[in-house]
């Protein structure tokens, strides 16, 4: 992962163990920059439409954000077949604060904290950074009975899922009408089954739909980056969702990279347009958690 801005700081990686379910760890790995800090940290979510992937997925990105001054920490969370929805919002929720109550030993500071999502990853970031005291999400308390909550200073979107309900609907359509239709829509649409369950989970768990009902949130500044030829993650599903954010008083970046389709930034992460999206995150991430 290549990137225009100055690459400063040498890092350490390891794998710490932040919850444990019956007999199964969940991991998150940790990039570190060497140095006091403090430093912004960034929670990393995995892309895979809410059933594959794990916390290596975005390592290239996440070494270059930590070469560049950011802590980072990339979750693996439970998935299908072992939970659906909304488990995996659980483990999030729960390394938030988790993470806050060690910011000290990080080298960071609770109030510097941020959320990064590719994909369904980018569904679930703005998803926990909207609801941070849901009692669903919230369930599972501390160790330490620390005092702090699961709020994000801000929140980097990657071509996400940012409406389940509007993407299943689309790629239903584009099934019923018969091939030839992208592939992408053969592989997402028994996921969406798996992860939601029903239609009514993916309405109640859309970050889209919460906004169009007046769900009162929580409204950290979003970057929201995007190929404008994604054809696997629907354009009036990213215009609905950028419109009811800043109508409610949201602020939204948003920046579509024209000619570019879905993952540019992981498919060819030398490009121009992978070199400049993130740069805009490095920035994005320095700037609002000052």
């Amino acid at each position: 992962m290549t990137t225009s801005v100055l690459s400063t700081y040498e890092i350490d990686i390891k794998d710490i163990e932040y919850l444990r379910h019956g007999n199964k760890p969940l991991l998150a790995r940790l990039y570190q920059p060497r140095g006091t800090g403090p430093f912004p940290l960034i929670v990393d979510l995995h892309g895979g439409a809410w059933c594959r992937g794990d916390r290596l997925n975005d390592t290239a990105l996440n070494e270059t954000l930590a070469k560049n001054g950011m802590a980072v920490a990339a979750l693996d969370f439970r998935m299908p077949p072992d939970a659906a929805y909304p488990a995996s919002m659980v483990d999030i929720n729960y390394a938030i604060r988790w993470l806050k109550s060690r910011a000290g030993e990080l080298r960071t500071r609770p109030d510097k904290i941020g959320i990064l999502g590719i994909s369904s990853g980018g569904h679930q970031a703005m998803l926990a950074a909207m609801r941070p005291r849901d009692p669903r999400y919230s369930a599972l308390p501390l160790p330490a009975k620390a005092a702090v909550d699961a709020t994000v200073r801000c929140v980097v979107m990657c071509w996400p899922v940012i409406d389940p309900l509007g993407r299943y609907h689309y790629a239903k359509k584009l099934k019923a009408g018969g091939k030839p239709y992208p592939e992408v829509i053969d592989r997402v649409l028994p996921d969406h089954d798996k992860y939601w369950l029903n239609e009514e989970n993916m309405a109640e768990g859309s970050p889209t739909i919460a906004l169009e009902r007046g769900e009162r949130v929580e409204m950290p500044p979003v970057l929201y980056l995007q190929g404008a030829r994604d054809v696997a993650h629907p354009r009036p599903d990213l215009d609905r969702f950028v419109a009811g954010y800043r109508k409610a008083g949201g602020r939204v970046d948003l920046r579509l990279f024209e000619g570019e389709g879905e993952g540019f930034m992981t498919k060819n992460p030398g490009s121009p347009a992978a070199t400049e999206a993130v740069d805009k995150i490095i920035e994005f991430v320095h700037n609002e958690t000052r």
